[in-house]
């Protein structure tokens, strides 16, 4: 009866449009008073404990240094190495896109930061290329999910907190599927752009702009590489790598760039505390959520209802994903996290799945729903930028949403396409 209290209001509240951060804490509320064992207070306790951590103290920082480097130049530059790199090539300014959207997301950890910083710029440039907006507005919006698979990945920390992973771990195990799926976006841009007739640049391929152009974006380019390989080099934690890449994005795009000016600090720190505010509350609400579930043994029935249906290890993980995908499409993916790991992470264990390859599969199945709607938070971003309606960037986001799943498929039937990195 308390599960049916709990997911029912908490459904009810979402029909009614209520945000979910304030739908998970009175949906919480709502089954304490059922239950009548835990007190009030120990929803108040769950907000204030479940953000008291030095894990999560990488979320506000990452989103940060996301919008200062958006603002800051490091965006412009990066798109004139991937244009260097394949603009010339048959759609390859829609490619320029993807592999700028790849570079930005080893920056900034988020998904909808990434669409807008390169898209603002992008959409724009693509559509007076010959490309259609819907098109244009399309491809930003899928190749932004990349700001969440490619590390640093808010939700990977996020996933991280709630299972006890190590967030380094989850970091190195997203860098391939994160290429496999820019690989397998950039293969479907060029065979498009052929049927459709959409040429280069004009502009052939030269060695010497190249050189050029990673020169100009050598303060960009490094940020990733002193982010990761600072963490796997055991110089700082997660958290400390995110606090340095807020430090160093201020000095790039203050002193070494000078495109960041004092003044812009007010806006990006605004922009940067009403995201972090709303997720923190996510955070917050969903973490005492969950632990009303555990207190009411929801997880072990849950697992053990799934186990009961079969013991084949494909059936559940397609029921799983099934149910995943469902949830990103109507759940913001950080309050999904935190919700389901604790339901599902058992019924992988059982399964035998590492930790690790089950947190990418969860991720990556729960990211589908940046680009489906209702909920789609890219898409949203992309129709903001482009002015085209939900509905029409979502027709044509469809082949990416195609893409995405034979990558999950790919991820979930090769273990090593999330493990190799770290010898598993």
């Amino acid at each position: 009866m308390s599960a049916i209290i709990m997911f029912g209001s908490f459904g009810l509240l979402l029909l009614m449009s209520v945000p979910i951060g304030i739908a998970l804490a009175l949906s919480s509320i709502a089954t304490l008073l059922y239950a009548q064992d835990m007190p009030l207070e120990f929803l108040a306790q769950g907000l204030i404990t479940s953000v008291d951590s030095f894990p999560i103290m990488a979320v506000p920082f990452f989103i940060l240094a996301g919008e200062i480097m958006g603002k800051g130049g490091l965006s412009k530059r990066l798109i004139k190495v991937a244009e260097s790199i394949v603009g010339n090539i048959s759609g390859g300014f829609a490619m320029t896109t993807i592999i700028t959207c790849f570079f930005f997301a080893a920056i900034s950890g988020s998904g909808p930061a990434t669409v807008a910083a390169i898209g603002g710029i992008m959409i724009p440039a693509m559509v007076q290329m010959g490309y259609s907006k819907q098109f244009a507005a399309g491809i930003v919006a899928a190749a932004g999910t990349l700001g969440v698979i490619v590390p640093p990945s808010i939700p990977m920390i996020v996933y991280g907190v709630a299972s006890g992973t190590s967030v380094g771990d989850l970091f190195i195990a997203g860098v391939l599927p994160g290429i496999l799926i820019a690989v397998l976006m950039l293969v479907y841009v060029y065979f498009y752009a052929r049927k459709k007739g959409f040429s280069g640049t004009g502009e052939a391929f030269s060695f010497k702009r190249l050189i050029r152009a990673v020169w100009d974006a050598k303060w960009a380019l490094i940020v990733p590489v002193i982010i990761l390989g600072g963490i796997y080099g055991g110089f700082f934690t997660p958290t400390e790598a995110a606090v340095v890449a807020v430090v160093y994005g201020l000095i790039a795009g203050v002193l070494l760039y000078k495109e960041l000016r004092f003044k812009d600090l007010y806006d990006i720190c605004r922009n940067a505390a009403l995201m972090t505010a709303t997720i923190m509350l996510i955070i917050g609400a969903a973490t005492a959520f969950g632990k009303i579930m555990i207190i009411e043994q929801m997880p072990a029935k849950i697992a053990g209802g799934m186990l009961s249906i079969s013991d084949n290890p494909i059936i559940l993980i397609t029921l799983i994903v099934i149910l995943l995908l469902f949830v990103g499409m109507v759940m913001d993916t950080t309050a999904a996290i935190i919700i389901f790991t604790p339901l599902l992470l058992p019924v992988g264990v059982e399964l035998g799945f590492d930790p690790v390859h089950y947190g990418i599969i969860i991720i990556l199945t729960l990211v589908i729903g940046f680009i489906t709607p209702p909920i789609g938070v890219n898409l949203f971003v992309a129709s903001e930028i482009s002015g085209l309606s939900i509905m029409k960037i979502s027709k044509a986001i469809v082949p990416y949403i195609a893409i995405m799943l034979l990558a999950l498929i790919l991820i979930i039937l090769i273990p090593e396409i999330a493990l190799l990195l770290l010898g598993g």
